[in-house]
């Protein structure tokens, strides 16, 4: 085996995310991230508004390794979650399904000398989240945002 590009890489990795992406939403669910890690690791987290059951998590994985079979993909091993209390924020539907609730957002530039707001996510205008950050609102373009978790209420 010799050189791969990177560009390469990136083009199976993208075209994989999508055949999970179509798959999941096929069977009903939310694909909210898919993970490499070591040793051949695949992680896949799902949702639904009802919330996820170890259920659901059997029913995606079952399908996803049929599908990975037929389409040759390479993977030691597969693990389905739900995203948990303190879910990524990936997407502008995120951000805007989650609207009204607290959240941890990391930003790529810093906005007055700051990169990291905890608040109340507000709503989403093209393209710009304003967020209540202890009662001063702040916008945010989400194309600045680098992670964006859900801050669970305990």
């Amino acid at each position: 085996m010799g050189f791969v590009p990177v560009f390469y890489l990136w083009v199976v990795n993208m075209d994989v995310i999508k055949l999970i992406e179509t798959t999941v939403a096929g069977l009903g669910y939310e694909l909210v991230d898919v993970e490499r890690a070591g040793r051949g690791l695949l992680r896949v987290f799902i949702d639904k508004p009802e919330g996820i059951a170890v259920e659901d998590c059997q029913v995606v994985s079952h399908q996803l390794t049929r599908l990975f079979m037929v389409e040759n993909i390479d993977y030691e091993r597969l693990e389905v979650s739900s995203p948990g209390l303190d879910r990524a924020l990936k997407k502008e539907s995120d951000f805007i399904r989650f609207a009204g609730q607290k959240a941890q957002v990391k930003l790529r530039m810093p906005i007055a000398t700051r990169k990291n707001f905890v608040g109340i996510l507000g709503e989403v205008n093209t393209g710009v989240l304003t967020m209540d950050v202890e009662g001063v609102p702040v916008e945010i373009e989400l194309a600045n945002v680098d992670k964006a978790r859900l801050v669970p209420n305990f």
